[in-house]
């Protein structure tokens, strides 16, 4: 019986440290973007309204992306002119309390500046239809096999 136990108690112990080891080691959604910008780059943002881009919504180690809509002007985005695309394509203005009101929030890179609200979220603009292609990479050589 004391065996039993035990190696239930063992057993289920392990269950929380291999549990706790996969949510370690979640990538979010928005670490997935930044790493894609930052290996390819992406292209010049030009002024106008883009209804393609990824809006992000981060809090401590959770984030949410999501499709929508912003206007760029003079290579910057207005953050109260920001909206996220429902299913049947239409659009609702995000509505924040940003912590830097008067901040302008330039576009680097294909990514925006993060912008932060008032209760501690990160909001960022991703370009994602910017992105450059991906470069070429060389061919390998196999091992050579001599006898």
């Amino acid at each position: 019986m004391k065996k039993l136990l035990l190696s239930l108690v063992l057993a289920s112990s392990t269950m929380v440290v291999v549990a706790q080891e996969n949510d370690d080691a979640m990538v979010t959604c928005y670490q997935k973007y930044a790493e894609i910008f930052e290996k390819r780059g992406a292209e010049e943002i030009a002024d106008g309204t883009y209804d393609d881009v990824i809006i992000t919504f981060r809090k401590g180690s959770m984030a949410d992306c999501f499709y929508g809509k912003v206007h760029v002007k003079g290579g910057n985005i207005n953050p109260n002119e920001m909206f996220l695309k429902f299913e049947d394509n239409t659009y609702e203005r995000i509505v924040r309390k940003y912590r830097f009101p008067d901040q302008i929030i330039n576009i680097i890179n294909g990514m925006s500046q993060t912008i932060v609200t008032i209760d501690d979220e990160l909001i960022d603009v991703l370009f994602v239809k910017k992105i450059k292609p991906k470069k070429k990479s060389y061919v390998k050589a196999v091992d050579p096999i001599f006898d």
